[in-house]
């Protein structure tokens, strides 16, 4: 795996935090400012990732991974950590968006 393709996995580990700073910026007490910096900061970070595995990456190979990454990731916290609903039909449909992930690597 080059270096490229680093750079675009843990852009896509970024890209799971920033929803997840959202989630836990909004409180019973209103919004909770560290959360919202973290999110922000995990913004910049998978933004800057992404910039540099676009280097050598398609611009479409490398947006569809990180997108996948961050959905399948955001997806996952939510069920461990959130509570977040599971059943069949949201279980194939995070399979088909990591098979395609795969294809796309592959291809």
């Amino acid at each position: 795996m080059g270096l490229a393709w680093i750079y675009l996995l843990l852009a896509g580990v970024f890209e799971i935090g920033w929803p997840v700073g959202l989630k836990n910026g909004w409180t019973q007490d209103g919004i909770s400012i560290p959360w919202v910096v973290f999110s922000v900061v995990c913004m910049a970070i998978s933004g800057a990732l992404l910039m540099m595995a676009q280097k050598t990456i398609p611009i479409g190979t490398a947006y569809a991974i990180w997108t996948g990454i961050g959905a399948v990731g955001t997806f996952t916290v939510g069920i461990i950590f959130f509570g977040d609903f599971m059943n069949t039909m949201r279980a194939v449909s995070i399979l088909l968006i990591i098979a395609g992930i795969i294809g796309l690597k592959l291809a």
